[in-house]
């Protein structure tokens, strides 16, 4: 599987279990740490958690690993590193204040529609 289908797999995951703003960015120009960032929002502590099970759940049933996980006891982001894809999955006020979609606005957004609801 393609870095690309892992981050579209990822936003798949997330929208089915009814995450926010969701975003896939594509990175592998302007920085070596991913090609892709994937982004999202839950509405609450739980919501997160449940996002990001949902996340190495359907990633893990197609065959792929994640390779690191950061925060999965916090109530606000939950990275999960899939070494060319790095998803991270936030609450509404932590998404606000580190503000990633900024951080990465150089990046290559990828186009969801039809991909995600």
């Amino acid at each position: 599987m393609t870095s690309y289908e892992t981050a579209v797999l990822a936003a798949k995951a997330i929208s089915g279990k009814i995450g926010l703003d969701i975003q896939v960015i594509e990175i592998r120009d302007i920085t070596v740490i991913a090609d892709y960032m994937v982004i999202a929002t839950g509405n609450s502590s739980t919501h997160v958690k449940a996002l990001a099970d949902e996340v190495e759940y359907q990633l893990d049933k197609a065959g792929i690993s994640v390779s690191h996980i950061e925060g999965h006891r916090s109530d606000t982001w939950i990275l999960l590193d899939y070494v060319d894809v790095i998803v991270n999955v936030f609450s509404e006020e932590a998404r606000e204040f580190y503000d990633l979609d900024r951080l990465w606005q150089d990046g290559k957004p990828v186009d969801l529609t039809g991909i995600v609801d």
